[in-house]
């Protein structure tokens, strides 16, 4: 199993975790023509997406799933909240999942897990092909006893590091946008994503990948420190889902 990333942050995500001939796309908030030339870089032509699986519905990760799924016939899972913002006939194929019930696509396993996050029916989700684990968690404002007990032993994690507390305390940022950002139903800061890998049973990972984060109210810099103390590992192993250049395949094995 390998995974990478077309893009991370708030302009928009995009998540490919591949085994064998099934290749699955997290989330897409991209124009059709941004996507295939940001898969383009990662060697996939949108005719090998086996299905698109959606997180929640704001835009920077919903805006190009309509549009994609319907040029390349490619199926859509959803929760029945997410799945609300498509309109009838506007996909070719839409599969409504429980972030309860695991589900399998070809020769991946699919376990969604329910997200403190200010949408309809947000989920995040483990992947599984048998032998090794891949956990995605971005956009939570907190952190529940159910999303440590599926994150803890993962060969992977792609994880949120969204903002630097003081850099959005200080920012230019409307309280009210300060807010959102900091609630339990908003994003995880460095820190907090730091103190969960210090809860779980990190033995087995072999990738750790920061995403989501803030382009005025983080860096690249400080998640890397911030998230290399709470693995003791150097800096430079934690690796970061950029928004422009996304992040190239990470083997599991």
């Amino acid at each position: 199993m390998r995974f990478s990333s077309i893009g991370s942050g708030s302009r928009g995500n995009g998540t490919l975790i591949e085994k064998g001939d099934t290749c699955l796309l997290v989330d897409c908030g991209f124009s059709v023509k941004q996507t295939v030339q940001r898969l383009a870089r990662l060697g996939i032509a949108p005719q090998m997406i086996s299905a698109i699986l959606v997180t929640h519905e704001h835009g920077d990760h919903i805006s190009g799933v309509a549009a994609l799924a319907r040029r390349f016939q490619i199926p859509v899972w959803a929760t029945h909240g997410s799945a609300m913002s498509f309109s009838g006939g506007a996909l070719p194929a839409l599969n409504i999942c429980s972030s309860h019930e695991r589900f399998a696509i070809g020769d991946l396993e699919v376990t969604p897990f329910p997200v403190p996050h200010d949408a309809r029916e947000p989920s995040q989700f483990l992947f599984s092909d048998g032998d090794h684990q891949l956990g995605v968690l971005t956009d939570t404002g907190s952190i529940t006893p159910h999303i440590e007990a599926l994150l803890s032993g993962c060969d992977a994690l792609m994880l949120e590091s969204n903002y630097d507390a003081d850099m959005l305390t200080k920012s230019d940022y409307p309280a009210s946008l300060k807010a959102r950002i900091s609630g339990q139903r908003g994003h995880l800061d460095n820190h907090q994503a730091a103190s969960l890998l210090a809860r779980i049973d990190c033995t087995r990972l072999q990738h750790l990948v920061a995403a989501h984060l803030s382009e005025q109210n983080n860096s690249a810099e400080i998640v890397r420190e911030t998230l290399a103390v709470a693995l003791d590992c150097e800096t430079a192993w934690v690796s970061i889902a950029d928004q422009d250049h996304g992040l190239a395949w990470r083997q599991l094995g």
